[in-house]
Order: C-alpha cells, then structure tokens, then sequence
C-alpha cells in the first residue's frame, strides 16, 4: 500500500477542512493509499521534514490555502525531499490549485495521484525563499497577510474585496527599477507582481502566454495611469480577461528580474509577507514534481 503524507492547516478556508478528513482518508484507502496527516501549526513547521523522513512516504499533499502550499513547498525543497506534491485547495484564495484545475473533479484528481501522474514545475527563488506562484509589491499587495483571520475565515474571499476597497484612496505610484535579464526598465507603477502561474489573486488568465514549464517567469508593472484606464485594468482582471496587452501594463518575460524602488517596499510571497525590495528574482526550473 502506498503512503501520502498530508500537510493540512486546520484554520484554512472558515477552518472546514477538518471536517474533510473522513473524505479524504475513505478516497484514498479506497485507492489503496494510506494517508497519515500532519496537523500544521502557528508557530512553524520546520520538523515537518523529520517527519516526512520517518514516514517515508511516496508523495506529499498539501491541503490549505495557497500560504499553506508556500510553506510546503520551501520545506520540500529547501530539505531535498525529493517528492510529488499534490494540492487540496482548501483556503480562501486557492490560486495555484485554480490554474490546474484541480478543484474541478477531485475524484478524477485522486485518480492521478494514485496513477503517480506528475509534471516537474518551476518556482521562483528570492534569497532563500521559494514561491510556486506569485511574488508582489505595490497598492494591493499586503492584504493578503494584512486581513484578520477571524474576518477571512467569516467572509471567504469578500474579507479581501472589502479590505481592497479601503486600500483604493491610499493608491499612488511608485519608482520602480527593473533589470530583465540584462535589459533595464524604469517607470512609475501601482503594483507589480512576478507570476508564475496566470491565476493571481483569484483572478484567471491575467496574461498571455503564461507557463509553469517554460523556465522562465512574468512580470507584469501597472503603470501610473488615470482612474479611468485604472479601473478599466481591474474590470477586465476581475473578468478573466488577460491585461498583458493593455497600454498602461509592463509585460516582462525573464529568467531573473531585479526589482527596487526608492524608500521601504515590502513584497508578498504566495500571499505571505516578503522580504523588503530590493528584490533579486530567479526562475529555478524543473524545481518540483507536482501531481496534476
């Protein structure tokens, strides 16, 4: 019989995915799959890697919101775990789950874990820090970690509109410099996010030819601009609609970015707080075997 590890965070998406587990343990014994879940907690989880060992098991799923999915992922890489990750998307922004389509059919998921069917993903590296799906700074980007859990896990995905609706009388631009791959870029800007996937924010298809398999990743800069060209950017983000090619949006394709700006910024990884710019970014390819 095989064994997956299961990395779950009891307070994710209004704290229901313990009231999942029944599910899960049934859907995969009937699999012949042995789960042994790993309860997460507050203050970290770095024996999580010890645990693993001990277990031994073939693969790791992470259940959680995509903060969960970010501490996994550092945690297998940073400690050579060498194993598959699968991803329960069970918080309130599931983002990377969603440009999978995980969630879609998670029997039919279930059915690909126990087949062993996997892809090798990208991830970017800041530092000593990985992220799997987004890396921000500007307007907008803190809320992630700036939002009351109490109210996040009340309000779903409306704790964040609403703390977003706050934040718009506060917007104003920013100096930015970015080097591309050797190539350097100076403007005023909002916001500016580097992806790895083109769901962000719980927003699908924000650009254009967007991969977790090309060894490279996207930065996309909304410029300075007018309300009017602000607002019509963030209708169409809201809508699906790719803003790659919108004239007050930078699109940047590249292995490393350099990112900086005047005064203090702080980024956001995978919704998590981030370390101040400037910001040294890098594509690691091929860096983890994801199920999918």
């Amino acid at each position: 019989m095989q064994k997956l590890v299961l990395f779950y965070n009891p307070v994710s998406g209004h704290a229901a995915f313990k009231n999942k587990l029944d599910w899960i343990i049934e859907a995969f014994q009937k699999r012949d799959i042995l789960i042994i879940p790993y309860r997460t907690k507050k203050a970290g989880n770095e024996d999580f890697a010890a645990f693993v060992r001990e277990v031994q098991p073939q693969g790791i799923l992470a259940a959680g919101g995509d903060g969960t999915v970010h501490e996994c992922v550092n945690i297998i890489v940073k400690h050579g775990l060498k194993l598959p990750l699968g991803i329960i998307g069970s918080g309130t922004s599931n983002d990377f789950a969603t440009y999978l389509k995980i969630n879609e059919d998670m029997e039919a998921y279930f059915d690909k874990i126990a087949a062993g069917n996997t892809q090798l993903m990208d991830l970017g590296r800041i530092g000593d820090k990985y992220f799997i799906n987004v890396a921000s700074a500007g307007m907008m980007t803190s809320i992630a970690h700036e939002v009351d859990a109490r109210l996040k896990n009340a309000l779903g995905k409306m704790a964040y509109y609403l703390k977003g609706l706050g934040e718009i009388p506060k917007f104003r631009a920013v100096p930015l410099q970015i080097v591309a791959d050797g190539q350097s870029y100076d403007m005023e800007a909002f916001l500016f996010v580097v992806i790895n996937s083109a769901v962000v924010g719980s927003m699908k298809n924000v650009a254009k030819d967007v991969s977790v398999t090309d060894g490279k990743l996207d930065l996309l800069a909304i410029k300075k601009c007018g309300l009017h060209k602000l607002m019509a950017v963030t209708a169409d983000l809201v809508a699906g609609r790719p803003v790659s090619e919108k004239d007050c949006v930078v699109h940047l394709q590249a292995k490393n970015f350099h990112v900086a700006t005047e005064g203090e910024l702080q980024s956001d990884l995978d919704g998590e707080a981030g370390p101040l710019l400037p910001l040294d970014i890098e594509t690691v390819p091929a860096a983890i075997a994801v199920y999918c």
